[in-house]
């Protein structure tokens, strides 16, 4: 199965790097190219691309903010957004994180990480940089969240709160799967019925609801 990609940045120099990388894989396909996040907006909705690939600062409107009307809470059909950047800010992947992204990279992240955040993305799965997801996933403790949070629909399951703590330090699915002793298909499984049972969307959202619930206090 191909992967259709949209690039928006405003450096074309950044966007033919990227194409480049992007398009040396066997299973991704550039479909698009902006240098705004209106054009982002406008081609992403025409083309309907499996994975965005947002800037963060950009002309007239930024990745975070396209990300917001096209990824973000209350959107009826979320696009998968990876946010990549030059700027390691915990304010920026705090927000994008907020406005719906799927992963947030720094661009000099290599064409592997890439890669695979593209796929983790177009997969329903999350990745964001190593050098950030710790930093990140704890800041997340100390914040106030926006509205209520909300409680599990079921109680979770001994197994299910031991993945959950490994999602909420940004271990990936193989990693976990290597923790705990059990089968990448059984990881999966349990990070489905925490997404169903918290109404997350994706695995970022299930490690920010480990953390600002307290999950993660006291733990490893």
């Amino acid at each position: 199965m191909t992967i259709r990609v949209l690039i928006a940045d405003d450096q074309e120099l950044v966007r033919t790097g990227l194409s480049m990388i992007l398009s040396a894989q066997p299973d991704i396909e550039i479909v698009g190219e902006a240098s705004d996040g209106n054009e982002a907006i406008t081609l992403a909705r025409r083309l309907r691309p499996d994975v965005c690939l947002f800037d963060i600062r950009m002309p007239d409107l930024d990745g975070i903010e396209a990300t917001r009307i096209l990824a973000g809470p209350g959107v009826d059909d979320p696009m998968a957004v990876v946010i990549i950047t030059t700027f390691d800010l915990d304010a920026y992947v705090f927000e994008a994180l907020r406005a719906g992204a799927r992963g947030f990279l720094l661009k000099d992240a290599g064409a592997a990480l890439l890669a695979q955040a593209v796929r983790a993305a177009a997969g329903g799965d999350a990745l964001i940089a190593p050098n950030v997801t710790v930093r990140l996933l704890e800041a997340f403790s100390g914040s106030q969240p926006a509205a209520p949070l909300p409680q599990p629909i079921e109680p979770l399951t001994e197994r299910e709160e031991q993945v959950l703590a490994e999602v909420a330090r940004g271990l990936s699915n193989t990693e976990i799967a290597s923790a705990l002793y059990i089968t990448l298909s059984t990881v999966k499984s349990h990070v489905a019925s925490l997404m169903t049972k918290l109404g997350a969307r994706n695995r970022v959202e299930i490690a920010i609801w480990a953390h600002q619930t307290g999950r993660m206090r006291g733990g490893r």
